[in-house]
């Protein structure tokens, strides 16, 4: 056999999603944050507020997830055909993610802290000036989020028996949208925060709403780590595709799955390793013909082994 004929059963190790727009977006997001970071930070302490000078710290150690996200593009875009990753750099923007999804926990705890410090310990407040800052905050968030929005989830419609809508999620971009979110809401809860201030002379609520925005942020951190976890720790697919799977292969022939592995090779698929046995044994591209209709599996391999009548074989 010549090495040429080998090609068609050649296939690619490429798993992950065209990163590119959300790479660029990201880019732009970071220069908008680190500069809102500075001026949040100077302000916080020139006039007093915990609750911008909270969310300018809060933006310094998103400008660090940012950078982080910004990374993973490049390392995942400039190694996606390095054999030294057995199913491509898929699983990089996964990996991107969980980062963030940790410094989101961090970052939480730190506003958490520093909120119950100035709880017990409030300090006087220049309320027109903060105001205006945490405003300017705020509209940088949004600006920030809306570049963002909308690019973590890619819709791809399958067809055939057993394909449905698939939704490949862009892990990396969705932690950076869901840090500038997080910005956007400390920056809302500071501006609640000041006007009862000002107004009211609740000096209290200046910490308060950073107490409420670390428990907001916790939760969607946690949300986040439990989707990359998943990726990252090869998860199967959820609900009965494993199940479906099994029955799709035995209900041809009088075939029985022995060994049956499902996992994740990146936003956009799924790997899976079927071992069989049947007294009828096919070409191991039949069994994953069978398979086909399951869209979402991307990388099969099949072990095909003949029963000979023994004891236990059914």
């Amino acid at each position: 056999m010549h090495v040429h004929n080998l090609d068609q059963w050649k296939h690619r190790h490429d798993f992950a999603l065209d990163t590119r727009e959300g790479e660029r977006r990201t880019r732009l997001v970071v220069g908008l944050t680190a500069t809102m970071m500075v001026v949040e930070i100077a302000a916080g302490y020139s006039f007093g507020s915990m609750a911008l000078l909270a969310d300018g710290w809060h933006m310094g150690t998103h400008v660090a997830a940012l950078a982080i996200s910004l990374f993973a593009y490049r390392y995942a875009r400039r190694h996606v055909d390095n054999p030294a990753f057995s199913f491509g750099t898929g699983k990089v923007g996964a990996l991107g993610g969980f980062a963030s999804a940790v410094a989101l926990a961090v970052v939480a705890l730190l506003m958490g802290m520093e909120s119950v410090q100035r709880l017990l310990a409030p300090e006087r407040i220049d309320f027109d000036q903060a105001i205006a800052v945490a405003v300017v905050g705020l509209l940088v968030n949004v600006a920030s989020a809306w570049l963002l929005q909308g690019g973590d989830s890619h819709h791809h419609e399958e067809h055939g028996a057993g394909a449905g809508h698939h939704h490949h999620h862009d892990h990396n971009l969705r932690a950076a949208y869901l840090h500038v979110l997080a910005d956007a809401l400390t920056s809302l809860l500071a501006i609640l925060a000041l006007l009862t201030g000002k107004y009211f002379g609740w000096i209290w609520m200046d910490a308060c709403m950073g107490l409420v925005g670390a428990a907001l942020i916790t939760r969607w951190g946690y949300g986040l780590l439990k989707d990359t976890s998943g990726v990252l720790l090869d998860g199967a697919p959820g609900g009965d595709r494993l199940r479906q799977m099994r029955e799709v292969v035995e209900a041809d022939a009088d075939n029985r799955v022995v060994d049956l592995h499902v996992w994740r090779l990146g936003p956009t698929g799924f790997g899976a390793i079927v071992s069989l046995v049947t007294h009828q044994p096919r070409e191991p591209q039949y069994y994953k013909a069978l398979l086909s209709r399951f869209a979402e599996l991307r990388h099969v391999t099949v072990e095909v082994n003949r029963c000979g009548g023994e004891p236990g074989c059914h």
